[in-house]
């Protein structure tokens, strides 16, 4: 089960996220559903059926999940989940 603690730890396809802060000031307040992932990269399907890429590096996150909303630093994700498991990251608290 995905919690605040361990989302860096979890695959993220499938949940819920919007931007929140973000280099590209244009990116900001984009919703949608997470539809891919690579190493740098996710890729958003927002509500109207378009995919946005958006790198991680430039971005912060707020990912929905059950119960609570998560706001993460892009910074944190850059990494496949595999290799994001090796990674020593500070405990994040639900936003």
């Amino acid at each position: 089960m995905i919690t605040p603690h361990n989302i860096l730890r979890h695959e993220l396809i499938g949940l819920k996220v919007e931007i929140v802060e973000a280099k590209n000031k244009a990116m900001i307040g984009i919703k949608g559903r997470v539809v891919d992932e690579t190493r740098n990269t996710l890729v958003i399907e927002k509500e109207d059926g378009r995919e946005v890429i958006i790198p991680k590096d430039i971005a912060v996150f707020l990912f929905q999940l059950k119960g609570c909303k998560v706001k993460v630093d892009g910074r944190l994700l850059i990494g496949r989940p595999e290799e994001r498991l090796k990674k020593k990251i500070k405990i994040l608290y639900p936003y």
